[in-house]
């Protein structure tokens, strides 16, 4: 049974969360990424909360400027390591030591999760990642291939000042055009019924401007026209070589046409202890499309690093 709360950090900073399972038990702790919301991992918090799946104390959050959660006007305030500091501080909240067994995380989701992997590695045991680049493959696929440039595009778009304004034009129409515009396996799109779509609507009225402001904060987009290419010396060090020493899996979805297969190559420079899932006739969506395959995959990860 999904319960829901409001967790106000020392920092200042209230996250609304979706909670399962028994507090006190091992952590595993879960991110969303955009346009989306907690909700989207209600399945899996239930799954792992059960004792045969191993009985965790399983949350996600609200990232931050989404339902909700506090939502800062500022674009600094979505800055990485503000957005990794709710993340340890809603650990510290939950476990007495602020460890989490298992991060999950997807999307801008993921963003935040290798932040956290390689600033507090003291207190992470396993990180999952599913199609969200590590921040030097894509710095990289952003300088050298056109490919990427041009399927990571819509970044510049949704940096812009009225981004918010035309996303929620005509019921939300270009949102709702991110979920339809991939391939989704043989199912198509079956998963965006029409309640799904009305949970969505109530996260996007609460406002896009946290989500927006993520497009807008971050160096990592595609050069504008006439502008020279993202360069790694732009960006600071840690957010270049980091470099993650938990196990870590990776679930990539090859579908994704915002988020292209060459992002996974080199990896295992800054991610010793890898693997990697690639899954055939997925979309960006795996999630809402597959999602007894992506609890297997954990929970198998998990029986590989007890």
């Amino acid at each position: 049974m999904i319960e829901t709360f409001e967790r106000t950090l020392p920092h200042g900073i209230t996250l609304s969360c979706r909670a399962a399972g028994t507090r006190g038990r091992p952590l595993m702790v879960f991110l969303h990424g955009f346009p989306e919301a907690a909700f989207i991992w209600d399945e899996l918090l239930e799954h792992f909360a059960e004792e045969q799946h191993g009985g965790y104390r399983c949350v996600a959050p609200n990232l931050r400027g989404f339902e909700r959660s506090s939502a800062p006007k500022e674009v600094d305030a979505y800055k990485a390591p503000l957005m990794i500091q709710d993340i340890a501080a809603l650990a510290a909240s939950e476990d007495a030591q602020g460890r989490i067994a298992t991060l999950v995380a997807h999307d801008w989701g993921g963003a935040f999760a290798w932040g956290f992997a390689n600033a507090l590695p003291q207190r992470l045991d396993r990180l999952v990642i599913i199609n969200s680049p590590h921040p030097a493959t894509f710095a990289r696929e952003l300088q050298q291939s056109p490919a990427q440039q041009q399927a990571s595009a819509y970044m510049n778009w949704l940096a812009q000042p009225d981004s918010e304004a035309l996303l929620a034009a005509d019921d939300y129409r270009r949102m709702w055009n991110f979920f339809t515009s991939m391939k989704a396996g043989a199912d198509g799109h079956g998963w965006l019924t029409d309640a799904t779509r009305d949970r969505y609507r109530a996260v996007w009225d609460q406002g896009l401007t946290g989500g927006c402001n993520l497009y807008r904060v971050t160096p990592l987009k595609p050069p504008l026209p006439g502008q020279p290419p993202v360069t790694m010396p732009s960006l600071p060090p840690e957010r270049v070589r980091v470099r993650v020493e938990a196990p870590t899996l990776v679930l990539w979805a090859l579908d994704d046409i915002a988020l292209l297969p060459g992002l996974l190559d080199g990896l295992e420079q800054y991610v010793p202890r890898l693997e990697v899932k690639k899954v055939p006739d997925a979309s960006h969506w795996i999630v809402h499309e597959q999602p007894d395959l992506v609890a297997r995959e954990i929970e198998a990860f998990i029986a590989r690093h007890p």
